[in-house]
């Protein structure tokens, strides 16, 4: 993306031009193959945090906004958690108006940037377009173009701010700052609310910093669009743990009239299998917070993470791929994806799984540890895997693993990180015990206004859905920010 300033302030490339007028001039958009996003080199990268993917080069995002149908029936905003307006800023791009497709996206989509990194497109806007549904070609590279736009924006040195309504004198708590809470305060903060975002860690961006690898997610791309809300007047306070620091019953003496809670689900679940507690077994939560936000990495820094030569992450989403490629970034001989079910059912974006094979991690599917054996110092030293076979599909719709009776094995490890899954964060639940909670210790709440059983308490994100996506995570926030703004209707009519 560094080449984009200059593009928009030089002469347009000639030959692409031709050939965009050409497809236009044919009516021949289906015929243009889909761009393919470039990427570093993957015995480079698998050895520092460079961002994989390299963003399209203007040219590209222009061509490919010109596969765009522009449906009288657009099915790709239906896919979409936060509603954009996905055939506006693609025929923006194809203008080459980069800034105003930027705007566009901004209108509903508070992290424009993340989104077009993180986001699972191909299972939603991209699976719901036309190209996908009915001609059974590739979709049109949704998310290549988000992420074109904001950060064209970024570069461009001409950030657009998104307007606000007029204040309403009204003051609205977000609890945590992770994409659930970043997008309420967004939608909030736009109706005139008085919005102020406490976060319990001493960095913003909860889950986006915390949890997600810069060389998927550079921290600097969350920090440029936290600081964009800043400017639209959101508040931020850090090293402010709600329900210890201070509790709901505080801020509302301090005159918070609603609060929405975003706080996650923070709590690592393991497999209670003999060994699990030797040393250098960690929780992928544990492993992931310590290098991308406590610079684990970093000698000069004191919260070192042991990452030995032999990795085992054991999980089969997203998150087990970013333990892995992490720990081959930090020097891993052997990183191993250990995981019950099949390649096919794996939870994890194909591209994850195509960028960890690229960058020679070892896939040992159809196996599940069974126990950890260690030396005398307490720190494990192996594993022994069972091999498993598929069974008929179960309740999550993928074929159930079967342990293989006699098939058990050793393989040597010297560290182990657990990806099985994540539970709720019990905090605000344990402060409040008029909370209504499920048996999973998930907040219950309305699911059209995301409203608790507590007036006051709006809810979304991780501590709701008990681990989901990033942009589902920010729809459940913008969805609360409405259902916040009609509570509280009385109180604007009042002032």
């Amino acid at each position: 993306m560094e080449d984009l300033t200059a593009y928009y302030k030089t002469e347009r490339n000639q030959e692409w031009r031709v050939e965009l007028r050409k497809s236009k001039k044919a009516k021949e958009r289906t015929d243009i193959k889909r761009v393919s996003m470039p990427e570093a080199d993957p015995h480079v990268r698998n050895k520092n945090s460079e961002e994989v993917n390299k963003g399209l080069p203007a040219d590209k995002a222009v061509i490919e906004a010109s596969r765009c149908l522009d449906c009288a029936n657009p099915t790709c905003i239906t896919g979409c958690p936060v509603g954009i307006n996905i055939p506006k800023f693609i025929k923006y791009i194809e203008k080459e108006d980069f800034l105003n497709a930027a705007k566009v996206l901004k209108e509903t989509n508070t992290l424009p940037a993340v989104c077009g990194r993180v986001c699972p497109q191909e299972k939603q806007c991209e699976e719901q377009c036309f190209y996908s549904l009915s001609l059974k070609k590739d979709p049109v590279a949704i998310g290549h173009l988000e992420r074109f736009a904001a950060d064209f924006e970024q570069h461009s040195g001409q950030m657009s701010v998104p307007e606000v309504g007029q204040p309403l004198g009204i003051k609205v708590a977000v609890i945590g700052s992770g994409p659930a809470g970043l997008a309420c305060a967004g939608d909030l903060i736009k109706f005139g609310y008085d919005v102020t975002v406490y976060e319990a860690l001493h960095e913003l961006g909860g889950v986006l910093k915390y949890g997600i690898p810069e060389f998927r997610l550079p921290n600097s791309i969350v920090d440029v669009e936290i600081d964009n809300m800043k400017k639209m007047g959101v508040k931020f306070r850090k090293d402010v743990i709600i329900g210890k620091t201070l509790t709901i019953d505080d801020l509302r003496k301090q005159g918070y009239k609603a609060f929405f809670v975003g706080s996650g689900a923070g709590l690592p679940n393991f497999m209670n299998i003999p060994g699990e507690n030797l040393n250098n077994i960690f929780s992928a939560n544990e492993y992931l917070t310590r290098v991308n936000l406590m610079n684990a990495a970093n000698n000069d820094y004191d919260t070192p993470v042991i990452s030995g030569n032999l990795v085992a992450v054991i999980g089969g989403g997203n998150t087990a791929m970013d333990s892995v490629r992490t720990a081959k970034r930090l020097g891993a001989e052997r990183a191993m994806i250990i995981y019950r079910r099949s390649r096919e059912e794996m939870p994890a974006r194909v591209e994850e799984v195509k960028h960890a094979l690229e960058e020679d991690i070892e896939f040992m599917n159809l196996h599940s540890p069974v126990a950890y054996s260690g030396d005398k110092e307490g720190k494990v030293t192996s594993m022994r895997l069972q091999k498993m076979k598929l069974g008929e599909p179960d309740a999550s719709g993928r074929r159930r693993p079967i342990p293989i009776e006699g098939s058990e094995f050793d393989v040597e490890v010297d560290t182990v990180v657990v990806s099985v899954g994540v539970s709720p964060n019990p905090l605000i639940p344990s402060a409040l015990p008029e909370l209504k909670v499920s048996d999973w210790g998930t907040i219950e709440v309305n699911p059209e206004t995301m409203q608790s059983s507590v007036s006051d308490i709006f809810a979304g994100g991780d501590i709701v859905r008990g681990g989901a996506t990033v942009i589902l995570a920010m729809g459940d926030g913008r969805k609360a920010a409405a259902g916040i703004h009609k509570y509280v209707g009385h109180l604007v009519k009042a002032n």
